[in-house]
């Protein structure tokens, strides 16, 4: 009787143990098995929480120009362009960074991020217009979540749900999103952004040529420097770019539906200027600026960073452009188009000075701002 009950409880105690067992083992499988990026569903609130990380790491780079008269000029152009987008609710943020470099970067969830020196080359709303079109195309078409997406060497559990609620994963995914932006977005991705954004500007009535005259501005001032050293020889793309904003203006006729230029409005609110380019500084491997990676720091010439960035490719790290996820996957065409309109660039400047204020100038929009501003310029 008593060897019955021993059996009888060994046999209980097992199948019980191995029922505990058995779904233990499933619950930690389940947890350990690990996933890519690219099955985590991105919600508008991880987008949100994205840019607000990606535009702090941005900003802390290069930090901002901290004039609220200029920002809030800058901030209703690009208030009457995103207001007809496809993504009109989005909470738009724009800044203008302390940096004498030509650039813009557009960060998820609506941060669009343009230098004080890309605003000092241009001549016209028209053109400030197509480069913040440009960079709002980029949100609107959520380019960099997709290039998030499809980031490697990043794995999160299975029961992993969110970014937002993960502060871990999402300082790690915004470290190398921002590092890939800063490097720039691929061929396909600049095309559908340059098409994208003159056609969302002649739809606000201004003259869907600016973004070609700002990327002719730039060719002009940096002509020494192609003319030494072929600037543009590792963008072969820029002039098809020209080529296709041309044909596309031409076939739908945007320059009958935006005419609008608005150069006296445009030099009354903008007062930045750069020194005439002298060509001497060196630029850094796998630089893009706006016009192919150009410098303008004093100290550029002193080649410490650009053997920085060279190191950085010899080792294949992130930076390296063959690696970078938010290109179009293709050699020849991953970070090879910059820009605003196709500029994308970790500049020379970088790390050889100390960056300004890197807070967000906070400014006040009402509509009836709004509509005063598109009264007064003829916009739509």
């Amino acid at each position: 009787m008593k060897r019955g009950f021993l059996f009888t409880t060994s046999v209980l105690l097992l199948f019980c143990f191995g029922q505990t067992y058995g779904q233990f083992g499933r619950l930690t499988k389940a947890l350990n098995k690990a996933k890519t990026l690219a099955d985590l569903h991105i919600s508008d609130a991880d987008e949100q929480a994205l840019g607000q990380n990606i535009s702090q790491r941005i900003r802390n780079i290069y930090g901002v120009q901290q004039d609220e008269a200029q920002t809030r000029y800058v901030s209703l152009v690009g208030r009457v362009l995103a207001e007809r987008s496809s993504r009109p609710n989005l909470p738009w943020t724009f800044i203008i960074l302390d940096s004498d470099s030509t650039n813009a970067f557009a960060a998820p969830g609506g941060y669009i991020h343009i230098t004080r020196g890309a605003l000092a080359v241009m001549k016209n709303e028209a053109e400030l217009a197509g480069v913040l079109a440009h960079e709002i195309t980029h949100v609107t078409e959520k380019h960099t979540i997709k290039g998030i997406q499809k980031m490697k060497g990043i794995e999160i559990a299975g029961s992993e749900t969110s970014l937002s609620n993960n502060s871990e994963l999402l300082n790690k995914v915004s470290e190398k999103a921002t590092e890939a932006l800063l490097q720039g977005f691929g061929r396909t991705e600049e095309l559908e952004a340059d098409a994208g954004g003159i056609e969302l500007a002649a739809k606000c009535r201004y003259a869907p040529e600016g973004l070609q005259q700002f990327l002719q501005g730039l060719q002009q001032r940096y002509a020494s420097r192609q003319k030494r050293a072929g600037l543009f020889a590792s963008h072969p793309e820029t002039q098809e770019r020209l080529d296709k904003l041309a044909s596309q203006i031409r076939k739908e006729k945007l320059d009958q539906k935006g005419t609008v230029l608005l150069p006296d409005r445009f030099s009354a609110n903008v007062h930045y200027t750069l020194a005439a380019y002298t060509g001497t500084g060196e630029v850094a491997p796998g630089a893009r600026g706006l016009a192919g990676g150009e410098s303008e720091s004093k100290s550029a010439s002193t080649g410490k960073e650009s053997e920085k960035e060279s190191e950085k490719e010899k080792k294949g790290g992130f930076m390296s452009k063959l690696s970078n996820p938010f290109g179009s996957g293709k050699k020849q065409e991953t970070a090879e188009v910059t820009g605003s309109a196709a500029a994308r660039g970790v500049e020379t400047e970088v790390g050889t000075e100390q960056p300004g204020n890197p807070n967000v100038v906070a400014v006040k929009i009402t509509p009836e701002d709004l509509e005063t501003f598109k009264a007064k310029g003829g916009l739509a």
